[in-house]
């Protein structure tokens, strides 16, 4: 499988943290997965996350390969302790996301449970990065 994924212009951003145990789970699915990028698909929202060491997408199922919010500039390396939550970034690329995000904040850590007992995450998927227009 291969995906494209575009960004429009960052409409806003804000400072948020995200619990240790989603994150902590996102990074050991990760490293589980030799592609080096996990596909998490949010069955119900009709979203899929797309996580690799530096950020966290989130793609709608209708607008197919444009990014709604991206989740990046994790910070896990200033916690005391490995139950502490994850500062990081939210990134708006559309208007009204608000509800979405309140959404992915529960719905995201679930479908990520849905993943941990898959024997294997890997396959012949493969990001390609194209650079971003400013």
């Amino acid at each position: 499988m291969e995906i494209t994924c575009y960004r429009d212009p960052e409409i806003s951003r804000e400072p948020r943290h995200l619990p240790a145990s989603t994150y902590n789970l996102a990074i050991t699915l990760l490293v589980r997965c030799p592609t080096k990028h996990l596909f998490v698909p949010i069955r119900s929202m009709q979203y899929m996350a797309i996580i690799d060491h530096e950020e966290f997408v989130f793609i709608d199922g209708e607008r197919k390969c444009w990014i709604d919010i991206s989740w990046q500039n994790f910070q896990p390396h200033v916690r005391d302790s490995l139950d502490q939550p994850v500062a990081y970034q939210a990134v708006y690329y559309r208007d009204n996301m608000s509800a979405v995000m309140a959404r992915l904040q529960s719905e995201f850590p679930a479908a990520l449970q849905e993943l941990v007992n898959k024997e294997r995450l890997d396959g012949p998927a493969r990001i390609i990065n194209f650079p971003t227009k400013h």
